[in-house]
């Protein structure tokens, strides 16, 4: 394979590895460095060896993931409070959609091991045969059956049980939005769900709730109490996204600091509310708003 046909290849494959990294890792900035190292594996290959190049380099990136995994792991037990996954926003053709996962499964997978999340992806995301899997994993293809099989399980309460339509998760966004930034409670509580759960992650960079808020009564509550506190200091709302396969905003709190809210529905109501507001997993975020002049 020439160099040119090299280049093409590997470029047809990385919107797949990248979302294979991200998906792996939770973070974007991670995957993009792992899909760099392997485009630098790649050129080192000998491609003329590679029968199934789309096998061969998720099987690169797979294992530059586990092997990331470990120290990210590491680093996650002394968090300073949530952890959510880095937000990806989404525009409605975006290939990041085509898998399906949401924020709240990303999360879900964060209860298996290494390799029961690699299996799960590999097989049931990404559509890889057992025995690809097997070879990457350097496991046979019963022992990968049964890391997907267990892995199903963990996460079989993180899959969206209510698909919502976009222009419906778009408008309940903006009025979760419009309720919240003004502490109208009665609208809340038409929105939200009896058991709903509010989880912010500022990874001690920017005040966040260290732990999540469990139950409508407590975010009434405290959706109330901040806009006492800060009413005079008005959020800004800067656009409607999908985050991750959830409708939310992008918005500047009351103090200008940038976050995203993704919202989980079902049956009509909200159900989690996921806030990232640690500045080190916006980056793509501040620069997209930077692009778009701030513009709603």
């Amino acid at each position: 394979m020439t160099q040119p046909d090299a280049t093409d290849v590997f470029e047809a494959q990385r919107p797949r590895l990248l979302r294979l990294a991200y998906r792996m890792l939770g973070s974007m900035t991670e995957a993009e460095d792992i899909v760099q190292e392997a485009w630098l594996r790649w050129q080192r290959a000998d491609t003329d060896d590679v029968r199934e190049p789309s096998h061969y380099l998720s099987r690169t990136v797979t294992r530059l993931c586990l092997d990331t995994i470990k120290s990210a792991r590491a680093r996650r037990e002394t968090y300073v409070g949530s952890w959510l996954p880095e937000p990806i926003v989404e525009p409605e053709d975006d290939e990041m959609r085509a898998d399906e996962l949401t924020l709240s499964l990303m999360l879900a997978l964060e209860r298996l091991s290494p390799l029961e999340r690699a299996a799960f992806l590999l097989h049931d995301v990404f559509g890889e045969p057992l025995d690809t899997i097997a070879t990457t994993l350097d496991r046979d293809a019963a022992a990968v059956r049964q890391l997907a099989v267990r892995a199903r399980k963990h996460v079989r309460d993180g899959k969206p049980r209510y698909k919502v339509a976009r222009e419906e998760g778009d408008r309940i966004a903006k009025a979760f939005f419009a309720a919240s930034s003004t502490g109208n409670v009665e609208a809340l509580r038409t929105m939200l769900a009896e058991n709903v759960v509010l989880q912010s992650d500022g990874g001690g960079k920017v005040l966040a709730f260290i732990n999540p808020v469990v139950g409508l009564s407590k975010i009434l509550r405290m959706f109330e109490g901040l806009y006492r506190k800060y009413a005079h200091q008005p959020a800004e709302m800067i656009r409607p996204v999908w985050i991750d396969g959830l409708p939310g905003y992008i918005s500047r709190d009351r103090g200008g600091v940038l976050q995203t809210t993704a919202l989980e529905i079902e049956d009509g109501r909200i159900t989690a509310i996921y806030i990232t507001r640690n500045p080190d997993k916006l980056g793509h975020i501040a620069e997209m708003v930077t692009g778009s002049g701030n513009v709603q």
